[in-house]
């Protein structure tokens, strides 16, 4: 499920779904991404629970393969 990150025209590598150009490391960037985390409501108990089994199960074949 991980996306091949490519190499720009100036050999800079850039990360799946930016703008072209934007590099991994942009202060920007993460800043924008720390003001939206910031925004949003915590998490419910019932939410953490389901993502934290979503997270530890253990890979199935076809994804150890790929």
């Amino acid at each position: 499920m991980t996306n091949e990150q490519t190499t720009g025209v100036a050999g800079d590598l850039t990360v799946p779904g930016r703008p072209a150009g934007v590099t991994h490391g942009d202060a920007a960037y993460w800043a924008r991404v720390r003001r939206i985390v910031a925004t949003a409501p915590p998490l419910s108990d019932y939410q953490r629970a389901t993502i934290r089994a979503a997270l530890s199960q253990p890979a199935t074949p076809k994804e150890k393969a790929a």
